[in-house]
């Protein structure tokens, strides 16, 4: 059959993009307001929240691997269901945390396991069920259920706060949400597929997909950018630029800007032109963070928040393709959680280092490294991850 008559928007496919929703917007509602929530709850300093927020990261780092071997190895919907389920509970641990810090950092540090391993094992059957001749544009669009439920739910957890008070109404909302995605999940009708024996001992690239190691150390300098950006926003915003409740209307902008860059970007996925695509966003992205860091005013602020969100748009669809295209059919999710390893990683160095600049030098310098970073990262795309993707991808 023709590619045009290839359905794209088939009911699988349509409910692990909804469920992805959920997802998202579980977790994204909650976490713009942690920085805000650890400062008022438990008085902590720009140090220690930048410590304790990177804890889920490191954890969902050291699970990606693993998770991804797993979807590979059994059964992806029962992966998939046991791993959201988990996620879904976590969120009602967030009600009994208010009187201990170290309470909540151990939640928070733990919860970070589920998270890496859901968003893994579901990306993974997002790509089974999509018919060949439509992957490369229905991974770009899988992408936009990610950024409609950022553009949405910061602005909805700051309404609810602002409305109530009340942290645990979003930490209720957060766990609605999750039940809603996880049901959705557990109606998928997936096709069997032979799941991999194993006939020797494990080796390392059963958990790593070494192809890709060049491109994981560029887009890990991409999110290293962010993670100073998304977490330290809220924080910055409400000291130096007297802006109360604009993260939300920050993520909603950038995601306005994911949601435009992916919808023109996917007629060139569909065409194979990935490298391109990437090419683009990242030096759209940089012009962003370039602009958020050299200018410290209204405009400035909500400008770079669509700039950012155009050249991300381009820029991650692209990268999955790019992992995707240099892994064999078995390893479909071990190139997954590589690109979610890779993307955790620089965010959790992001939110670490981003903490102690801001706290020894301010946020101008923490932002100014964000660039800096950015900067690295596009210089070592074009200087050698181009053509490594080029020379090794297996199709």
């Amino acid at each position: 059959m023709g590619e045009k008559s290839e359905k794209l928007w088939n009911t699988n496919y349509l409910k692990v993009w909804t469920a992805n929703f959920m997802l998202f917007f579980s977790f994204m509602v909650l976490t713009p307001l942690l920085p805000l929530y650890m400062s008022e709850t438990y008085g902590a300093g720009k140090h220690t929240i930048g410590l304790v927020l990177s804890g889920y990261t490191l954890t969902a780092l050291l699970v990606r691997s693993l998770s991804g071997y797993l979807v590979d190895r059994f059964p992806r919907k029962i992966v998939l269901l046991i791993c959201y389920a988990l996620f879904c509970i976590f969120f009602m641990g967030y009600f009994f945390t208010a009187w201990s810090l170290l309470m909540f950092t151990i939640l928070r540090t733990l919860h970070g396991a589920p998270f890496g391993a859901v968003t893994v094992a579901n990306s993974t059957v997002a790509i089974d069920v999509l018919h060949p001749s439509r992957r490369a544009e229905g991974i770009g669009y899988y992408g936009l259920s990610n950024n409609i439920a950022t553009a949405i739910s910061p602005s909805v957890g700051l309404y609810i706060y602002q409305a109530c008070g009340n942290y645990n109404m979003i930490f209720l909302l957060s766990v609605i949400c999750s039940a809603i995605g996880l049901c959705i999940d557990s109606t998928l009708k997936l096709p069997p597929r032979p799941v991999i024996k194993e006939k020797k001992k494990l080796s390392f690239d059963r958990f790593f997909l070494f192809n890709g190691w060049s491109e994981g150390i560029s887009l890990s300098c991409f999110a290293f950018s962010y993670g100073i950006l998304s977490t330290y926003l809220a924080i910055y915003g409400k000291e130096k630029l007297g802006i109360l409740g604009g993260t939300g209307l920050f993520f909603m902008i950038l995601s306005i800007g994911l949601i435009l860059s992916r919808l023109i970007g996917s007629h060139s996925l569909r065409e194979g032109k990935i490298v391109q695509n990437v090419s683009v966003g990242i030096l759209i992205s940089l012009c962003g963070y370039l602009l958020f860091a050299a200018f410290h005013t209204f405009w400035a602020y909500y400008g770079a928040a669509l700039i950012i969100g155009l050249g991300n748009g381009h820029m991650f669809p692209g990268f999955q393709n790019m992992f995707v295209n240099l892994a064999s059919h078995t390893q479909r999710g071990t190139a997954n959680s590589m690109l979610l390893t890779s993307w955790d990683l620089g965010i959790g160095m992001g939110i670490l280092a981003g903490g102690t600049i801001a706290e020894t030098s301010g946020y101008s310098a923490a932002f100014w490294w964000a660039w800096i970073i950015n900067a690295c990262g596009v210089i070592f795309f074009f200087a050698y991850v181009r053509k490594n993707y080029l020379k090794n991808k297996l199709r």
